[in-house]
């Protein structure tokens, strides 16, 4: 009989005997098809008393229990990642013992003697977290996290940056190529442009080698110097966590982050061809989340967030300068080493040493004030970037260093040296010789500094329909390009150009005549 049905004979009972007192506990037993005793335990309590659980014997695994339980023990000091499972506690009981018991019995008595021995030992099994309630626009979480895209058709790992404000749960995402020291800022510099604001409170983070030069005991830290720089310029505390797996939960919630927000937006993988392009896009996703409820809350990241917004800390009012300032020295290939990668400059700075400021995704370059090179930055260590335009002094009067420059195979790939360079090259090499064709194609590449690129490519073409080759002519083509004509006529869905009809009179030098006779023209 279940539980339930010995909660209603009990009611029934009762209820008889308070309809009847005179009626005796025999005739009720036989009444309801129980025992007096059951009629007695009725009478007694409305509850029933709770069955009594017969103690079942395991006489093959009995003899083994200590055996399991030293087994366990042992996993007291073990990594976490090789203690003994049910399955290896049966396999080392058949191995060493030669017992051979059954894989569910095994499995159920581990389950219960681990919580027993942990708890002997005075250790937890599993750490007790107390739920947190964050005021508005007090506190955030930064982290950063893997990212695989197919970058320009290669599949590629980036690194996401999330800032995570604790109170909405409104997000901001930024990809880099690295998670250097200028990555680390710039996202936090997006990110607080991006809220309008600063967390008044602190910003939780983990050991990040961005902003944590060493780790001492606890939560003591070493900061680096430039980070200390950027928190005083921003005006806000930090909190580190708990170092190794024991911290990650202070900061569960831009944990969790990271995979939501993969999963909800980058599966299948984003194919993009720029870093740019893909930040564009994150920047998409962050505005659609707006519309998403954390949990089981009643309101929107947006709501929550149009409530802590107003109570952020103002940003200043000049920006931090993210990137760091060197000065390196120029080698005579006119190439500048910058964190191990190589990048072209001017070949008139050969020699001299130059101010190099290093962001996150550009390389500026300048002299003095102003600047002579710009490059996107690089992400794999010894890789050369060149410009084709940087050595167009040189190649003036060393054309056959041309054909197999580097900067050139660059220019080709990248798409700024394009096919119509390629046919003026092969005409002016056919009309002139390799030499001096090969310097026509650079007074031609010389053009690009004064004029754009798409009038230059209109400028060659017309050179070439036309059979003017030489670098004169070529700028004369250029300057035309750019000019703006009335068009005259309209082009038909055949391709044939038609005019409208010219309705004035012909000219005429008739009143000029009259000079010939000494008369005046009227």
């Amino acid at each position: 009989m279940s539980v339930g049905s010995r909660v209603r004979v009990f009611e029934a009972i009762r209820r008889d005997r308070r309809d009847d007192p005179d009626v005796s506990i025999r005739e009720l037993a036989v009444r309801h098809g129980v025992h007096r005793r059951t009629v007695r335990q009725a009478l007694a309590s409305a509850e029933p008393p709770p069955r009594k659980v017969p103690v079942r014997t395991a006489p093959v695994l009995d003899p083994v229990k200590p055996l399991i339980d030293a087994m366990l023990r042992q996993d007291l000091d073990a990594p976490r990642k090789q203690r003994h499972t049910a399955l290896r506690v049966r396999e080392r009981l058949l191995d060493e013992h030669q017992v051979e018991v059954a894989y569910s019995t095994v499995r159920d008595y581990v389950r219960d003697a681990r919580v027993r021995i942990a708890a002997e030992a005075g250790k937890q099994l599993s750490e007790v977290f107390v739920p947190q309630t964050h005021p508005a626009g007090a506190e955030a979480e930064v982290d950063f996290a893997d990212l695989w895209i197919v970058w320009a058709g290669v599949k590629t790992k980036v690194f996401l940056f999330t800032l995570r404000l604790s109170y909405s749960g409104k997000a901001i995402h930024r990809a880099y190529a690295t998670c250097s020291q200028e990555a680390f800022l710039d996202g936090h510099r997006y990110a607080f442009e991006q809220l309008g604001g600063i967390p008044i409170v602190h910003i939780r983070y983990d050991n990040l080698k961005a902003a944590v030069s060493r780790v001492l005991t606890g939560r003591t830290r070493v900061e680096s110097d430039r980070w200390v720089l950027f928190r005083s310029h921003y005006g806000f505390d930090v909190f580190y966590c708990r170092p190794g797996v024991e911290g990650a939960h202070e900061k569960g919630g831009v944990e969790g982050e990271g995979g939501r927000f993969r999963r909800t937006h980058t599966v299948p993988m984003p194919k993009v061809e720029t870093l740019a392009e893909l930040n564009a896009y994150l920047a998409k996703c962050d505005a659609k989340d707006d519309h998403r409820r954390v949990g089981q809350r009643t309101k929107t990241v947006g709501d929550d967030f149009a409530v802590e917004q107003p109570l952020l800390r103002p940003l200043p009012v000049e920006p931090f300068e993210t990137g760091i300032s060197l000065r390196p020295r120029v080698d005579r290939h006119a190439r500048v080493t910058v964190r191990q990668c190589q990048y072209s400059v001017p070949v008139r700075y050969v020699g001299r040493q130059l101010r190099v400021l290093l962001r996150a995704t550009v390389v500026l370059i300048y002299d003095g004030p102003r600047l002579v090179a710009e490059h996107e930055r690089a992400t794999i260590r010894g890789s050369v970037t060149l410009v084709l335009d940087h050595y167009l002094e040189v190649l003036a009067y060393k054309p056959g260093a041309l054909p197999g420059a580097t900067a050139l195979v660059q220019a080709r790939k990248s798409g700024a040296f394009t096919a119509v360079h390629e046919r003026y090259w092969s005409a002016t090499k056919a009309r002139y010789g390799d030499k001096a064709g090969t310097q026509a194609l650079v007074e031609a590449l010389l053009l690009h500094r004064s004029y754009p690129h798409s009038q230059v490519l209109a400028g060659l073409e017309a050179a070439l329909q036309v059979g003017a080759l030489s670098p004169e002519a070529v700028a004369v083509e250029v300057r035309r390009a750019g000019e703006t004509r009335p068009q005259l006529g309209l082009v038909g869905a055949d391709g044939q150009v038609t005019y409208p009809t010219d309705t004035r009179p012909l000219p005429s030098v008739d009143a000029y005549d009259t000079l010939l006779t000494g008369g005046t023209p009227t």
